[in-house]
């Protein structure tokens, strides 16, 4: 009686048991399913970034051309003395009454920066009878102080004018001068336009010359560049100065070339 009471049990319990199995199997060949078509669209996408592509491209440069509105220099006087103190007092001396007459010129202080101080012993080689060395010993004659400037001109008429009172007020050694546009991001907007537009005018005439359309852009890029026109100078003695040198500022070229990828049916 207990066998056929479990067996009965048994019996009763298995609709419900194939009930879950098969629901389990379905579950799995869904997940199954559903995990294929992924890799099939994986696939297909992947595929389609390293498939080949109809395209064209070209490159074009635009040219805008502006008068600067900034010029740089830089500015050095040089010391050299037997004593720190000494040398450092005439450098420091000298330094004040240059950057005294750029601010009497109208330069703003945000406009002058110290780009470099420097202070370094200087020594000879002497023969002395006591010796040791063929060349003899290195014997400290003195001190160099170096101290730098590096000046913004926004009034390009007073260049000239700035430059010789720097030297004569101390000034012996004068860096390159450049001329250069302050805010240059819109003359750089029209440059890229200009290519731009070139570009697509190139496109479209070697689409037609093809017998093909174009289509949607699908890769762009840019390069710029802003030639500056420089005037060199070469170091002057201490105590320089006389008369202003006559500057010409020129216009400054501003270059974007681009280069566009268009797609074609």
């Amino acid at each position: 009686m207990e066998n056929e009471k479990m067996c009965g049990d048994y019996k009763k319990c298995m609709p419900a048991v194939a009930y879950l199995l098969v629901l389990f199997i379905a579950v799995l060949i869904l997940f199954f399913a559903v995990g294929v078509s992924n890799k099939i669209k994986e696939g297909r996408y992947i595929g389609e970034n390293t498939a080949f592509k109809n395209t064209i491209s070209v490159t074009a440069t635009g040219d805008v051309y502006a008068k600067p509105d900034l010029a740089q220099i830089s500015f050095s006087v040089v010391n050299e003395g037997k004593t720190v103190v000494g040398v450092m007092s005439e450098n420091t001396n000298k330094m004040n009454t240059v950057i005294d007459s750029i601010k009497k010129q109208g330069v703003e202080s945000k406009d002058i920066k110290t780009t470099n101080f420097s202070m370094n012993p200087r020594y000879e080689w002497r023969k002395t009878a006591s010796s040791y060395f063929p060349e003899g010993e290195r014997t400290l004659i003195g001190y160099e102080i170096s101290q730098s400037l590096e000046i913004k001109i926004r009034d390009l008429n007073k260049v000239g004018t700035i430059i010789e009172g720097a030297t004569g007020s101390g000034v012996n050694q004068v860096g390159i001068l450049y001329f250069t546009i302050d805010n240059q991001d819109k003359l750089n907007a029209e440059a890229r336009q200009k290519a731009i537009n070139e570009a697509e005018t190139k496109a479209k005439e070697l689409a037609s010359e093809l017998g093909v359309k174009l289509g949607k852009i699908v890769n762009f890029s840019e390069s710029g560049f802003s030639p500056m026109p420089m005037y060199a100078f070469k170091e002057m003695g201490i105590g320089g100065g006389g008369t202003a040198p006559q500057i010409e500022t020129g216009e400054n070229k501003i270059s974007v070339t681009v280069s566009i990828t268009y797609e074609i049916r």
